[in-house]
C-alpha cells in the first residue's frame, strides 16, 4: 500500500481546505475507498476524515429531509421519516449490502463507491479505460454479464453499483457541495455523468469538493414506493438489475409517478421516457409494459447480458403493477 497521511476535518471549512491539496481523498466509512487502496486501484497521498461532520437527518416544515452526507446508511433506513414518507429508500438500502457494511458506510460515501467491474479491479494487467484513460476496455470483449445496457461507450461499459442513489434518483434528490469556490446544489440525476470518451470522469465534483448533505424533497405520493433488487443471490450481491418507483393512481389513472433503474447504466438510470409515457393513461399492464419497453427502446446489450433488457423489462411492470394493488 502506498504510504499516506490522515487526518479529522474540524468542520466542513477545514475538510475542504485539506481536501483540495493534489492526492487528497475524503474518507467516509471506508466501505469501497479502503478496498480500492488494498487493490492498488486508489492511491491517495492523504485521507481526509470526514465522518464527523453533517451526520443529521432533518426533517423540514414543507415535508422535505435534509439527509447529512455523514450519516449512515443504516442511521437514514431506520429514520420513521424515511420509513413512513419514502419507503422506496429505506427498501433500497437495507437492498444494498449487510447490517455491518450498513453500520459503516455513509450517504456521500454510498453517492462516490466506484464500480464494482472485473476489469477495473484488476490491477495485474487487465485494460481499463476508468483506472488508466485511454488503456482500452476489456469488458467490452470479456465477461460482460453484469455490464451496462444503457448509456455505455465504446470506451466504458461499467455500471454503478449504488442501490441506495437509485432510490434518490427516483426521489428528485439534490446533493449540495461545498468547494474551495463556495456552495451549490445539483440534481442528484446530473450528479454522475456517463463514460462518453472519459469514464474515469465519475461525477460533477471539482477537485477538493465536498458532499455535505442529499435533500430530499416533499413528494406526498412517495409514501406508496417500492424498490425491487433482482440478483444473483439473495444477500450481498449487486444488482442485475433494480427498480425504484413511486405511483399515483387514482380512479384507475397515472397521476403522477417517478423511476429509475439501476445495474443497467453507468449511473443511475432515471426512467424519463417510461414517466411521460405513463402519466395521464389508464394504470393497466399493457401501459406499464409498453412504457417499459419504450424506455429499453436505446438498449445496447452486450454477449453476455442480453437477458437484462427483458429482466428490466419484467422488472419495471412487476414493481408498478404491485403499487396499483397496494392502493386497491
Amino acid at each position: 500500500m502506498t504510504p499516506f497521511t490522515f487526518v479529522r476535518a474540524n468542520d466542513p471549512q477545514d475538510a475542504v481546505a485539506r481536501g483540495a491539496a493534489p492526492g487528497s481523498k475524503y474518507l467516509g466509512g471506508g466501505t469501497n475507498l479502503v478496498d480500492l487502496m488494498r487493490e492498488t486501484v486508489e492511491h491517495p497521498a492523504a485521507l481526509v476524515d470526514v465522518t464527523g461532520l453533517s451526520t443529521t437527518i432533518d426533517e423540514r416544515a414543507d415535508g422535505s429531509l435534509l439527509i447529512g452526507a455523514a450519516a449512515k446508511n443504516t442511521a437514514v433506513a431506520e429514520h420513521r421519516a424515511v420509513r413512513t414518507r419514502f419507503p422506496v429508500l429505506t427498501r433500497a438500502i437495507t437492498a444494498g449490502a449487510s447490517a455491518q457494511i450498513r453500520n459503516m458506510a455513509t450517504v456521500g460515501g454510498n453517492l462516490l463507491q466506484r464500480t464494482r467491474c472485473g476489469y477495473f479491479y484488476d490491477n495485474d494487467g487487465a485494460r481499463c479505460n476508468k483506472r488508466e484513460p485511454g488503456q482500452g476496455c476489456d469488458a467490452l470483449e470479456g465477461f460482460n454479464r453484469m455490464h451496462a445496457i444503457l448509456g455505455a461507450s465504446e470506451h466504458c461499459v461499467a455500471t454503478h453499483p449504488s442501490d441506495m442513489a437509485v432510490a434518490l434518483a427516483a426521489l428528485d434528490a439534490v446533493v449540495h457541495l461545498q468547494g474551495t469556490a463556495g456552495n451549490r446544489i445539483v440534481p442528484l440525476t446530473d450528479f454522475h455523468l456517463l463514460p462518453e470518451d472519459h469514464p474515469e470522469r465519475e461525477t460533477v465534483l471539482q477537485p477538493g469538493e465536498l458532499i455535505t448533505a442529499v435533500e430530499v424533497p416533499a413528494l406526498a405520493f412517495a409514501a406508496r414506493s417500492a424498490y425491487r433488487k433482482v440478483r444473483d443471490r439473495a444477500s450481498y450481491a449487486f444488482a442485475l438489475v433494480s427498480v425504484a418507483a413511486a405511483l399515483d393512481v387514482r380512479d384507475g389513472v397515472v397521476r403522477d409517478v417517478r423511476m429509475a433503474l439501476g445495474g443497467v447504466a453507468h449511473k443511475p438510470w432515471r426512467a424519463w421516457t417510461a414517466e411521460r409515457m405513463l402519466k395521464g393513461r389508464p394504470a393497466t399492464l399493457e401501459l406499464f409494459d409498453a412504457a417499459a419497453a419504450a424506455e429499453l427502446a436505446d438498449a445496447r446489450p452486450l454477449r453476455d447480458n442480453a437477458f437484462k433488457v427483458d429482466l428490466a423489462r419484467r422488472s419495471i411492470v412487476a414493481v408498478l403493477s404491485g403499487l396499483v394493488d397496494t392502493r386497491s
